[in-house]
């Protein structure tokens, strides 16, 4: 009797591979419990700046590809990383075959595509934030991802999540201890002012492909302000170009989403129905320095529904009691609720009771066997879902909600009035102006979808 020969893949795919718990990646890799294999193939697109804080962590996998537009942080990452494949272009390193996996360390304007390309390959993705540089970009990784959730693990570089403070935070305002909760307020003091975008000057240096580093953006002539200080701020380089349109969404992809998380942490919410905004004159080349946003929130099956309240540059929100000096919280959250208010930033909380019931006997603090667990590692836990059950605390529908509705605050702030959203269909009604700002315009051979 003729037999037919089976292949590695299809012996894991079957029924007895996976009673015995094992996993196949997109490179072939094999995990479980009984691999000898347990370490991913991770290719690594940008190689200095933010990915210098992956160093630790990437070495306790197999980095097989190395990608920069230039050769100088190149060579860095090659120096941490001697056995890696290296590229110039992230769209040819993508097409590596041994590639489990991909950590995402570029500017802004570039993580939309770079994810929508690793996930149509079927790699696990780890995005530094944002997730894009637009409502649909946000909003076309989310949904991408939502199909293939159970085989693939993705994680936005949020990384402060992992910091205790935030679980308490959620604590705090899921047992009532604010009452119910009515009004969210996450807002950033950092203050970039740019006339505009830099004009021509010199040449782009030795090694450095520009054309590659303005990727899917309109092009831009090359000015060395956007490189500046580099070297001696390795992982701040985005100070240089996140304010400028084509290239970042200012402080709403910078700070700003690393304080929302804070706050969104604790909601369990949806897509808003509406967003408003106001603040500066606006400048078709500079993302606003001063603006607040607001968004309304449906209920959820423990909450009603809530405002939520984005605030950057000089304009910050009223504090609900006068000991609370706003100045000195440079990047924090509020809630305020039917009790009382809670105010935090990234490490520390304070509730402030208000009202006949002040003496917070209707709150009830849960066991501290009931307490939320400590995060393994906010970069481990990528890499450990990866491995097993897929589920982060950051991934792309967590955060791509958070982001779509931040990214619709500036929509807002660009249309000068309030628009309202369906969240299912990802438009806005009754504006085409206004929808036509949610995606961002891309140069010939920059597909979103490649």
């Amino acid at each position: 009797m003729k037999t037919t020969p089976i292949d590695r893949r299809t012996f894991i795919s079957s029924s007895a591979a996976a009673g015995a718990g094992l996993l196949i990646m997109p490179s072939g890799s094999l995990f479980g419990q009984s691999s000898a294999n347990n370490k991913l193939n991770i290719a690594l697109i940008g190689c200095y700046g933010r990915a210098r804080a992956h160093y630790e962590v990437l070495k306790t996998q197999n980095v097989v590809a190395i990608c920069d537009v230039h050769d100088d942080y190149m060579a860095f990452g090659a120096k941490e990383f001697p056995k890696a494949k290296r590229y110039k272009d992230w769209r040819k390193a993508l097409d590596q075959k041994d590639i489990d996996a991909v950590v995402i360390c570029t500017p802004d304007h570039l993580h939309g595509h770079i994810s929508s390309w690793s996930l149509n390959r079927d790699y696990h993705v780890y995005c530094e934030k944002p997730l894009g540089n637009s409502v649909y970009e946000a909003r076309y990784n989310r949904k991408k991802w939502l199909g293939k959730k159970d085989k693939l693990a993705t994680q936005v570089g949020t990384q402060r999540h992992a910091i205790d403070n935030f679980a308490r935070v959620r604590e705090l305002i899921k047992d009532g201890a604010i009452g119910e909760v009515r009004d969210v307020h996450a807002w950033g003091n950092r203050e970039l002012r740019e006339p505009g975008y830099p004009k021509k000057e010199g040449k782009p240096p030795a090694g450095l492909d520009w054309d590659l580093w303005l990727g899917p953006s309109p092009w831009h002539d090359y000015n060395p302000r956007y490189y500046q200080n580099l070297p001696q701020r390795p992982g701040s380089n985005c100070l240089n170009w996140n304010m400028f349109w084509d290239f970042g969404s200012g402080q709403i992809g910078d700070m700003g989403a690393h304080t929302m998380d804070l706050v969104w942490n604790a909601l369990d919410a949806d897509l808003p129905t509406s967003a408003e905004a106001k603040g500066e004159d606006y400048n078709p080349e500079v993302v606003p320095v001063d603006m607040h946003s607001w968004f309304m929130v449906p209920a959820n099956d423990w909450r009603g529904e809530v405002r939520v309240n984005w605030w950057q540059g000089a304009m910050k929100p009223k504090m609900p009691n006068k000991f609370i000096d706003v100045s000195k919280i440079g990047h924090g959250g509020m809630f305020i609720g039917s009790e009382g208010a809670l105010v935090c930033d990234f490490t520390s909380r304070a509730v402030l009771p208000y009202g006949k019931n002040a003496n917070m006997t209707y709150y009830q603090p849960r066991k501290e066997k009931k307490l939320i667990p400590p995060s393994i590692g906010f970069q481990e836990e990528w890499i450990e879902a990866a491995k097993s059950d897929m589920k982060t605390s950051c991934n792309f529908d967590y955060n791509g909600k958070m982001m779509e509705m931040m990214f619709l605050g500036l929509v807002a702030y660009r249309a000068g009035e309030k628009v309202k959203y369906d969240g299912k269909k990802g438009k806005i009604v009754g504006n085409a102006d206004a929808n036509g700002m949610l995606k961002r315009k891309y140069r010939e051979g920059w597909p979103l979808n490649g």
